[in-house]
């Protein structure tokens, strides 16, 4: 994808605003009404090269398109001097802009480049326009050369980083160091543009997340978080949760599934390894009404196939009976029981049957009694008062969660309600 339109000079060059005060008069007359002043600079031409620019100027003034092409053939071999030069290719990049032609723009603002005349307040702009147009024909080099001569003069930041990340990459190809370089220079862009309160579009995080995420660079989990923030989507938070899990290979079967209990209740859920993953690691804690809903929920949206799956599905399906006829009585023994084993163990179960109001006293009867994994039991507690609607009491719970990958991922089941709740209306 492109960031970057070819810059419009139509509007600042306005038929002429390139051109020069040149020495002979009638011409010098023109270009000062069309150069707006004093900001081009002052040539002297060649003798014989000055009825013959001043010719195509005419015809450029004229919209005779044809005409001044052969008119600047003419003149092409009069111009001797560096000063020659220059109001050639002023009077060229008029044509160009008449004549709606990219490459002769291109031409022509690189000619004028090359004479080293270009006004400063210009020089900006025409680098940025040969390094855009070098992008589109995938010349890298050139783009790279002609961008980085307008960051260096400071120019549009937010138009010359993304412009020279782009090229960066299309030279790249597997080098990483220079996949890092392009999204450090792209993230310039997007930071000079957030300074000047301008909204950015939430595509380009995206591709700094899939440039990170083919090369593997340290920078992915920056540009995940990034997408994320700028669209709170189940999409951009699937690869916040990727990205985590990936950073923390160790992670218990039991850390995994709060995790992708989150990446489901977002929407995040995408492939058929998400749905099977989840599916697992429910299967794995013993919880089936919870596995055969993820192998259900992936059949329902046609990533699973009705093999798919089939074992954890087959048994969750025989145990899910006598698993559910126990709980009442498991919840009982959980009141006398000194060890808060069988409250949390209970309170999974039911919130895997999705019955939060009988999970959220177990969860909360665990906490009381010795030998509670305090931070296991306050994640859960707060996830089933999140799926309860309870998002005060489910704050508070999940708050109480620090350190190690418990408190990650609290912190991201506390960010998705953050997120959720700016994303509804005002009642």
């Amino acid at each position: 994808m492109r960031f970057v339109s070819s810059v419009t000079l139509g509007l600042m060059l306005a038929l002429g605003g390139a051109s020069v005060v040149a020495s002979t008069p009638a011409l010098a007359q023109k270009n000062k009404k069309d150069a707006g002043g004093d900001q081009a600079p002052k040539l002297k031409l060649s003798k014989d090269f000055i009825p013959a620019i001043a010719k195509a100027s005419d015809l450029v003034g004229k919209k005779d398109v044809e005409g001044a092409k052969a008119a600047l053939a003419e003149a092409l071999p009069l111009a001797t001097t560096n000063d020659d030069k220059y109001q050639y290719h002023a009077i060229a990049l008029n044509l160009s802009i008449a004549a709606n032609d990219a490459a002769l723009q291109t031409a022509s603002l690189r000619g004028m480049l090359d004479t080293g005349l270009v006004p400063q307040a210009q020089q900006g702009q025409f680098n940025t326009v040969v390094a855009n147009s070098a992008l589109t024909a995938k010349d890298y080099d050139t783009a790279i050369a002609y961008a980085e001569k307008a960051q260096a003069l400071g120019y549009r930041p937010d138009q010359v980083s993304p412009l020279l990340a782009q090229a960066i990459w299309g030279k790249a190809g597997n080098d990483k160091a220079q996949i890092a370089r392009g999204l450090d220079i792209f993230k310039q862009g997007i930071d000079a543009m957030k300074a000047k309160g301008e909204a950015v579009p939430a595509q380009w995080y995206q591709v700094g997340v899939s440039k990170a995420a083919a090369a593997d660079v340290p920078q992915l989990k920056d540009w995940a978080d990034m997408a994320y923030d700028a669209s709170p989507t189940g999409e951009n938070l699937r690869t916040v949760l990727r990205v985590f899990q990936r950073s923390n290979p160790n992670i218990s079967n039991r850390e995994n599934l709060d995790l992708l209990r989150l990446m489901n209740v977002s929407g995040g859920l995408a492939v058929k390894a998400d749905y099977l993953e989840y599916a697992e690691m429910a299967f794995k804690g013993g919880l089936f009404g919870e596995t055969k809903t993820a192998i259900d929920a992936g059949r329902a949206k046609g990533v699973l196939t009705a093999s798919d799956g089939a074992d954890f599905y087959s048994v969750a399906n025989q145990r899910m009976a006598a698993d559910k006829g126990s709980l009442a009585s498991s919840a009982a023994d959980a009141a006398k029981a000194a060890n808060s084993k069988v409250a949390s163990a209970t309170a999974d179960a039911y919130m895997g049957y999705g019955e939060y109001s009988k999970a959220i006293p177990l969860f909360e009867t665990a906490l009381q009694k010795t030998g509670v994994d305090a931070a296991e039991v306050n994640t859960r507690l707060g996830i089933a008062k999140a799926l309860s609607g309870d998002t005060a009491g489910a704050r508070s719970a999940l708050s109480k969660v620090t350190g190690g990958a418990r408190g990650g991922i609290a912190q991201f089941w506390l960010k998705w309600l953050d997120k959720k709740n700016a994303a509804q209306p005002a009642g």
